[in-house]
Order: structure tokens, then C-alpha cells, then sequence
């Protein structure tokens, strides 16, 4: 697909421009009450009615999940399923006063010199040493041994937390559908000011301009850039390295820009080449079929297997993957993480599609040595007749880029 100045995103639905307008929406009180209800049921089956719900460096989406605060320094929510008295304990101090105003349904207080610490002496407080306390997030050895001396017993509550999280909300879909629209501004940015000579550092200033004056965030945008006639790179980087655009080269990418940490995630192919050579068009060819394939597999009751069969086209054409080929999105990368026949993930999950669960499908199609390879693919949910795009830009690869007069 050769793209001129064409190709546009469309705007969020009614709702969702709301969104993009409020400054900082708050979920509904309903929408929170579904939230802590789903993990008192969790914690229940596990016989704990405290819990601790953890993150620090801007990571642990417990935190945000449970009471909007968006994790900075560190952060440790302790909800008491018993008393209904929940209390965010924050660091820095001078988070506080935000954390204060962004903060729902506990009361916010600084972590002082030592979170450990100061949990320990909340739990004390709260009679911890005869409960079972549940624990969320990446807790760090420390902190967990000064938990496991302060209570009757320590309770992983990661995996069911996970779980929660599989299935999306319709408050949560309209923030997804926002976070899809930014991603698609920032990956047309990309393709209206790609051009020889810029380095990747560049393209991360075109992508994040597109979507920060609209009160996105970033969550990760990779490029992957190499030359079609003498390929060094399969997939999209994870850093940008100074590594420049040249004529001849493709640019394989994988951008999200998120909305209150609700990620879209869109992946394209482009080429400052006027056409795709013959080995990047098979390439790409079979990324779309590969694609195709899957998202017509992607329906409630559609097994982890299926989904990997889905996509053997792949292996049939004497190409494999170096991404994985499919990962639930939205609230963390969540299972089902799926590779190919050729590069699996780890052993396929017991697990099958649910209505409203969302999925990157994403096959990046490379050759057997990984050194040229393309990605296409996008944020997707699973309704009940089948697979819905949350995006809105063109599919396919882009061709002619950066040639336009």
C-alpha cells in the first residue's frame, strides 16, 4: 500500500472525546466497586481479608487498578476487606499532595523514611499478626521479609490479580478505544515525518509529539531499522541507538501511547524505497495472512492452540517469528502469550477466549536467521461473533515513504 498524505485517525467515539477533555476522568463509583468486589472474592478464596497492593518506579498496576493513583516513586496500597479503611502510603512526600487529589477511596498518607517500616507498624495496627495478608506487585525481597515477620502468613495474590484483569470492563474498552486512537496519531505522525537522514532518536520526538498535547503517556514505541538489500535487524528495538534512516531502508515499528494507563498498540511496516523488495513483500504478505488468520480464530471458547494453529502459514511459507505472535493487553502484557509452531512462548496456557478480553495480535515474520523480518498487527477484543480492531489506520505496508514532494 503506497500512503500519500491519505490515511487519518479517526476520532474517539462520543465518549471517549469526553475523556480526552476531562483533564483527569474518574472511573464511576460502580466501575471501582466492581474492582474491589472482584478482589475480595480473590482474596476469600485464598482466606485473606488484607491486602497489600504494591509498585514502585512508575510499575504495579494494582495500585492505579484499585485507587487511580498512578505509581511514581513507591507506593503501597492496604485495603482491609474487614474494616472497608483503605490507606495509600506514597514516596516522595512531595507526591503526596497529588496523590491526594488523584487518589479514590482511602486516605493518603506519606511513607515516611522506611515503607517497610511504616507497613509494618499499619499492619500491626490493624491485627495482622493473626491474617493472612494478600500481596499484589513486585515487591522487593526486603520489603517482603519485613512483611512475613509482621503477619500470620503471606498470601501471592499476582496470579488471581491477573485474572482479574483478563476481562475488560466497558469503562475500561472506552479508555482502550482512546489509548488505540492516540497510538494511531502517533504512527501516521511517524509515517508523515519519516525521512532519510533523521535517526531513531527523531522518530521517538515525531511519535510522542502527537499524543503528549493530548494528555497521552508513553508506553513504548520500538523501531526497528535496517537496510532491505543487506538486512541486520528481524524485529523492532527496544532503545534507540543514533541508528539512522537511510534510502533503501524499512522501518518495522511497535508503538503505544497510553490514556491513564490504558495502552492501544499498533505495529506497521514502512519503507523509504518506493516499493518493498521481493524478499520483504513475501515477508510481508505472510505477516497479513498470518493476521488475517488469527483474527479469524478470535472468538469466546477459542482454545490457545487454535490461535497458534491459526497462524502455521508462517512455517508453511519456510519463514518464523522472533515477537511472540499473540499477548493479552491492557492492565499489563497478560496471557494468553502465545509464540508460533516454530518459536513458542513456553508451554500453551490452559486458558480459553472470554467476550471482552483484549489481545495484541502481532506476528513479526521473519527469516530462519532473524536478519530481515517485518511486523503488522493491533490492539484487538474478542466479542461474542468475533474479533473487533480498536484501531483506525491503514492496514498493510506502507510504501514511498518520506518520497512524497
Amino acid at each position: 500500500m503506497t500512503l500519500g498524505a491519505t490515511g487519518t485517525a479517526r476520532r474517539p467515539h462520543a465518549r471517549g472525546d469526553a475523556l480526552l477533555r476531562e483533564g483527569w476522568p474518574r472511573f464511576s463509583d460502580g466501575e471501582r466497586s466492581r474492582r474491589r468486589d472482584a478482589l475480595a472474592r480473590a482474596a476469600a478464596e485464598q482466606e485473606c481479608d488484607l491486602v497489600i497492593a504494591y509498585g514502585a518506579e512508575r510499575a504495579g498496576t494494582a495500585v492505579p487498578w484499585l485507587c487511580g493513583w498512578p505509581v511514581t516513586r513507591e507506593a503501597a496500597l492496604v485495603v482491609d476487606l474487614r474494616s472497608g479503611e483503605d490507606v495509600l502510603f506514597v514516596d516522595f512526600h512531595n507526591h503526596v499532595p497529588l496523590a491526594t487529589e488523584l487518589a479514590e477511596d482511602c486516605e493518603v498518607r506519606w511513607a515516611g523514611p522506611s515503607m517497610a517500616g511504616t507497613l509494618v507498624e499499619e499492619l500491626s495496627r490493624r491485627g495482622a499478626a493473626q491474617r493472612r495478608v494478600g500481596v499484589m506487585g513486585p515487591v522487593p525481597f526486603g520489603l517482603h521479609s519485613s512483611l512475613a515477620g509482621a503477619v500470620d502468613a503471606i498470601v501471592p495474590l499476582g496470579a488471581a490479580y491477573t485474572r482479574l484483569r483478563l476481562v475488560k470492563s466497558r469503562e475500561e474498552l472506552e479508555r482502550l478505544r482512546v489509548g488505540a486512537y492516540l497510538s494511531d496519531l502517533a504512527v501516521l505522525a511517524l509515517r508523515d515525518g519519516l525521512r532519510p537522514g533523521l535517526v531513531d532518536h527523531q522518530l521517538s520526538d515525531l511519535v510522542e509529539r502527537a499524543y503528549v498535547p493530548l494528555g497521552g503517556t508513553t508506553h513504548i514505541h520500538y523501531f526497528g531499522i535496517t537496510s532491505m538489500a543487506d538486512p541486520d535487524r528481524g524485529a523492532p528495538a527496544q532503545h534507540t541507538t543514533g541508528r539512522e534512516v537511510r534510502d533503501g531502508d524499512v522501518v518495522v515499528t511497535e508503538i503505544s501511547a497510553a490514556f491513564q494507563g490504558y495502552s492501544g498498540q499498533v505495529l506497521r511496516t514502512m519503507t523509504t524505497a518506493d516499493r518493498l523488495t521481493p524478499m520483504y513483500r513475501d515477508l510481508h504478505d505472510v505477516a497479513d495472512a498470518a493476521f488475517d488468520a488469527v483474527c479469524s480464530v478470535l472468538r469466546p471458547g477459542t482454545t490457545a492452540a487454535e490461535i497458534v494453529a491459526a497462524a502455521e502459514v508462517i512455517e508453511d511459507a519456510g519463514y518464523t517469528v522472533v515477537d511472540d505472535l499473540v499477548h493479552g493487553f491492557g492492565g499489563g502484557y497478560l496471557p494468553p502469550v502465545l509464540g508460533s509452531r516454530s518459536r513458542p512462548a513456553g508451554p500453551l496456557p490452559d486458558l480459553v477466549l472470554e467476550e471482552g478480553m483484549t489481545l495484541v495480535v502481532q506476528p513479526n515474520v521473519t527469516t530462519l536467521d532473524h536478519r530481515a523480518g517485518v511486523q503488522t498487527g493491533e490492539l484487538m477484543v474478542v466479542t461474542a461473533t468475533g474479533a473487533e480492531s480498536l484501531h483506525d489506520v491503514p492496514r498493510g505496508a506502507w510504501e514511498g515513504i518520506g518520497r512524497r514532494p
